[in-house]
């Protein structure tokens, strides 16, 4: 069979919402499934990583990006005031105008390119991955111009996710244009995969007139391969990721100033908001606490697996946060280094990391717990007894990237 993957996010691009679609397009060609992705030019992401490897084995097929260069507005609007304050807000009023979202200008050339794709190679599927949104009316589209079938892989929930505000007119448009997305989706496509049960159950109560399938995201062992753990003069604990919408480090930095503990390095590698960095400054944490600018995925995977432990942190944001199991969840469990996990302790992120033996809960808000965990896994490294987190044959074949991608394959072969 023949599949077309869409997706926003794709090398050049980099970050952790490239590897879900980078992966799927590496993995299914050795199932039998002639693989072909469209993706941007350039999508003018916030990050690149020209380190990451294209499928080797897949065809990639290019749309012009027409839209906005990416921003983190609220890191341009911090500190500012008075006149400077206005203008750069009105700057980002045109990009607040794009409904459901600031990417859908790119449905202008991926649409004609993606049915122009489909008619000549004989494609059996498209399969559309979010966010953005918008991404799938470019699934219906060609569902509709082709017959071909349409599956949707919704890696956030489309209406409700613990990092977009709801307060406001334009959010609630936002919102509003979002639910009609999920409304199309629900009743459109011929298939839907959720990244999480919650998801899952989000979409099902919407009656879809497709299959609903969860398969979640992966753990890629091979990537760390050759990356190996020192023990050092400190305990070093590492946070990969950007920092955005309710995604809180204060907590944590609150717990490690109260912990007393002098010989630790608390590591951020990506971005920092300039707010978190002057919480820093407040609490005179001073090289307890060590920033580290975006940097490429081998880099970062280098970091991880080089700490004496992992920080995951994951809002509780009105209890959406239960359900997120974020692709971080799986890297983290492949690096094989003890996770803190601040998480909600009720939800799938923490119900992964206690079955896997993988590390400690804390809550996102229990300054008091955040800080019991980390003096309990400071201690053990102290003592010598913080030995990393192997997992069993078992667990590793239960959450590798290879087996999720073996029932997306199964999946997509049923429809056809």
């Amino acid at each position: 069979m023949k599949l077309l993957l869409v997706t926003l996010y794709f090398p050049p691009a980099g970050g952790g919402g490239v590897q879900r679609p980078l992966k799927f397009a590496s993995h299914l060609p050795a199932l039998g499934i002639e693989t072909h992705v469209l993706a941007p030019d350039d999508p003018k992401w916030v990050h690149e990583d020209a380190d990451l490897p294209l499928p080797t084995q897949a065809w990639i097929h290019r749309a012009r990006y027409l839209g906005p260069r990416s921003r983190r507005l609220a890191d341009e609007l911090h500190g500012r005031s008075g006149l400077d304050l206005a203008l750069r807000r009105a700057s980002s009023v045109g990009r607040r105008l794009l409904l459901p979202d600031e990417n859908v200008t790119w449905n202008a050339t991926a649409i004609p390119k993606a049915i122009s794709i489909v008619r000549r190679e004989g494609i059996d599927v498209v399969l559309t991955t979010s966010p953005p949104g918008s991404v799938h009316l470019i699934g219906a589209a060609v569902q509709k111009a082709t017959g071909a079938k349409w599956v949707a892989d919704l890696r956030d929930s489309i209406v409700l996710h613990p990092h977009r505000s709801v307060e406001g007119t334009g959010a609630r448009a936002k919102q509003k244009a979002r639910a009609g997305i999920a409304r199309l989706v629900a009743h459109q496509a011929d298939a839907i995969v959720a990244a999480s049960e919650a998801i899952a159950a989000e979409t099902r109560a919407a009656e879809p007139r497709g299959r609903v399938v969860t398969i979640a995201n992966g753990s890629d062992f091979d990537d760390f391969a050759g990356l190996d753990y020192v023990r050092r003069d400190r305990f070093r604990v590492t946070h990969a990721g950007s920092f955005f919408g309710k995604r809180d480090p204060k907590p944590f930095l609150r717990a490690l100033a109260e912990s007393g503990l002098e010989d630790v390095t608390a590591r951020f590698v990506g971005d920092f908001r300039p707010g978190d960095r002057e919480f820093v400054d407040s609490l005179g944490l001073g090289d307890r606490v060590e920033l580290i600018e975006y940097v490429p995925r081998r880099e970062s995977l280098r970091l991880q697996r080089d700490s004496d432990a992992l920080l995951l942190l994951i809002p509780e944001a009105d209890g959406r946060g239960r359900g997120i199991l974020s692709g971080k969840v799986f890297e983290y469990l492949a690096a094989e280094r003890p996770v803190l996990a601040v998480v909600p302790p009720d939800g799938a992120a923490a119900k992964l990391v206690r079955e896997a033996g993988a590390g400690l809960v804390a809550g996102p808000d229990d300054v008091p717990g955040i800080r019991d965990a980390l003096l309990e896994l400071h201690a053990r490294w102290r003592d010598g007894g913080l030995e990393g987190t192997p997992l069993s044959p078992q667990w590793r074949d239960k959450l590798s990237r290879a087996s999720r991608v073996e029932e997306l394959a199964e999946l997509l072969e049923s429809l056809t």
